[in-house]
């Protein structure tokens, strides 16, 4: 039998944890985090993480594994995923990715550019620029450098205008240069399940769950890692905003409707992102019995 990686996918708060769970009780094999964050150790309430309990019925891989200061990447992650299937494919046919990251599930399965591995003086050297001169400037910046590069990319993105940066000085050449658009054959076949709401309940569940963070602790957990908020691991929705909030500059209802309102964008993102796919198929979240259904056809 041919080995399959199942792939579940979709928005924040869509439901993907529990859908997870299922699927990964039914084949039965552990679960691949595919949350860029998720991966990070301490901010367990602010990236919702899977629980003790969670983790307890079912094996995850690559949740809390990382220090906040460690340096990380989607080509490490693809790396890393691909170490580990070999060892899960000797147990079984079958694994599981779940996540909403769209480059960590793009590396994996389509593979990655082989981008040169940006040197720590000229990633501490971006860092001071970023922290003295603002995103604002080294956008300008890249426009100068990489036309190319600029004229598709998030501008708010904070890591990737920095990391194009970073490669375009380290090797004179233009970040656009090392991109391609060739996906990589892959030893197995690839499976993606996509969750998807109602825009309102996709949003409902998004205001719910930041104020359900609170109740459960994420003020302390912000107030804890508040001393490492320049590390990029931090630079994130959730914790930019409450880290405002614990400097002054907003209250605590400020800082939870701009973390439900900057959720709610990258949602949209996500959801634009994964539309493209049509490989993609696509249940209600709330679907559970189909869904198993589907994937029961797959293993059969």
């Amino acid at each position: 039998m041919e080995n399959k990686l199942f792939v579940l996918l979709g928005p924040t708060a869509v439901g993907k944890t529990e859908t997870a769970l299922s699927i990964a009780q039914l084949l039965p094999t552990p679960i691949i985090n595919a949350d860029s964050r998720q991966i990070y150790k301490d901010i367990p309430i602010g990236t919702a993480a899977p629980t003790v309990e969670q983790m307890q019925m079912v094996r995850h891989y690559f949740v809390g594994t990382l220090a906040l200061d460690e340096h990380y990447s989607a080509a490490e992650y693809e790396r890393q995923v691909w170490e580990l299937l070999p060892t899960l494919y000797k147990e079984r046919p079958y694994a599981l990715l779940s996540g909403g990251s769209m480059l960590y599930i793009d590396a994996v399965c389509n593979g990655i550019d082989d981008i040169p591995t940006v040197e720590p003086e000229t990633r501490t050297l971006m860092r001071q620029r970023l922290r003295d001169e603002g995103l604002e400037r080294l956008c300008a910046e890249l426009r100068l450098l990489d036309p190319t590069y600029y004229a598709k990319a998030d501008l708010h993105n904070t890591q990737r205008i920095v990391h194009a940066l970073e490669i375009c000085y380290q090797t004179g050449r233009p970040y656009s240069s090392f991109l391609s658009s060739t996906a990589k054959e892959r030893p197995f076949d690839i499976i993606k399940i996509g969750l998807q709401r109602e825009r309102a309940d996709l949003f409902d569940r998004i205001n719910h769950r930041t104020l359900q963070m609170l109740e459960q602790g994420f003020e302390q957990e912000a107030r804890r890692v508040y001393p490492l908020r320049h590390l990029n691991s931090l630079n994130t929705v959730g914790y930019k905003e409450m880290f405002r909030y614990i400097s002054g500059e907003w209250t605590l209802e400020q800082a939870a409707e701009k973390i439900q309102r900057n959720t709610r964008v990258y949602a949209k993102k996500q959801m634009t992102w994964f539309k493209r796919d049509e490989s993609i198929h696509w249940f209600h979240a709330d679907n559970r019995a189909e869904i198993m259904d589907f994937v029961k056809k797959q293993i059969d």
